[in-house]
């Protein structure tokens, strides 16, 4: 019973989100068609509090992202911040997923982070694509952040594809961690 309550709660925490930013198309977040269940291609090696939930943070991608545009647009200086959504969005919209996730506490101790991150064509304005990560314990936000760069600079050099990339991301990225921290 109490499961059910929380899954009606975040979905009208969702819908609310969405209908608020729909009426906005300018300043709002987009809320793609949710994708097919995106099964994990192996057991996750990091800890449950590590990942988002499936359910509510699938990841997107910006599909005006292609193998054949990277240097143009994520592999420029400065492509995240040109496409990032501005804080008076993003720090309503945490509080919200904060909630829909269950978790309370000081927002500082988060990071709304996208799943599939901007680096790597991940949507910027997708809730699909948004969740509250915490920055400890560890792996958490700083250690997610060190397997995008990492993944961003093999992307951009012609090292991986962007997909190699994002899937790395979506079925695993602490498993990336892990093979970062051991190469050092």
């Amino acid at each position: 019973m109490r499961t059910a309550i929380v899954v009606a709660i975040v979905v009208l925490l969702l819908v609310g989100v969405f209908l608020h930013y729909r009426s906005k198309p300018s300043e709002g977040i987009r809320v793609p068609p949710a994708p097919a269940n995106i099964p994990l291609i192996t057991a996750p090696v990091g800890p449950e509090y590590a990942y988002p939930s499936r359910d509510l943070t699938p990841g997107a991608i910006d599909r005006s992202i292609t193998e054949d545009n990277i240097q143009s647009t994520i592999c420029v200086p400065g492509y995240t911040k040109r496409v990032r959504p501005p804080e008076r969005i993003t720090n309503r919209l945490k509080r919200q997923i904060m909630a829909a996730y269950g978790r309370s506490g000081d927002l500082r101790d988060y990071e709304l982070d996208h799943f599939i991150p901007l680096e790597l064509g991940g949507c910027a304005d997708c809730v699909t694509n948004l969740w509250p990560e915490a920055y400890n314990p560890a792996p958490g936000a700083k250690q997610k952040d060190r397997v995008e760069n990492a993944l961003h600079r093999q992307v951009c050099s012609g090292e991986i594809t962007l997909k190699e990339a994002q899937d790395a991301i979506r079925n695993d990225w602490v498993k990336g961690y892990d093979h970062i921290s051991s190469d050092q």
